[in-house]
């Protein structure tokens, strides 16, 4: 498995922060030939299902996702978010955690482990690098847009 974490510190409360990057179908909104449909209905929480498919036409793949974690910055204690991937694949797994600091700001932190079905172990540093790079695009993007 490739396993990657990023961080942010950014110039926002923990609840817009966590607004932005668990608001599901924005990420489809910043990730290239990628479309987001949650299929439970809301708000989201433990159970919630939703599946990223990417590609362009018949050319792409389902990334079906379970939040198996959901628990809202609140106070003091920082949010927590894990997704279990359920696809034929991608597998593993995806948490993201909101973090207080002093000064209005806070930490965000996304931390991944996937699987690619049929990509050898030998390739998990590529998948690794790539990862963070998209991802890291993405998170960018998720908590720049309002």
């Amino acid at each position: 498995m490739a396993t990657f974490e990023l961080q942010r510190t950014v110039s926002l409360p923990p609840a817009e922060a966590w607004r932005r990057v668990t608001t599901w179908p924005r990420h489809g909104e910043v990730v290239p030939l990628t479309r987001i449909t949650v299929t439970t209905p809301p708000p989201t929480g433990e159970g919630t299902l939703f599946v990223a498919r990417t590609g362009a036409g018949p050319l792409g793949f389902d990334d079906p996702m379970e939040v198996t974690a959901w628990r809202p910055p609140a106070g003091d204690s920082p949010g927590f978010c894990r997704l279990e991937k359920h696809g034929r694949t991608v597998l593993g797994w995806a948490e993201i955690e909101v973090h207080a600091r002093p000064g209005g700001r806070c930490r965000v932190v996304w931390r991944e482990d996937v699987r690619v079905r049929f990509l050898p172990a030998a390739c998990d540093g590529l998948l690794a690098r790539a990862g963070r790079v998209m991802f890291g695009r993405a998170m960018d993007r998720l908590l720049r847009r309002g």
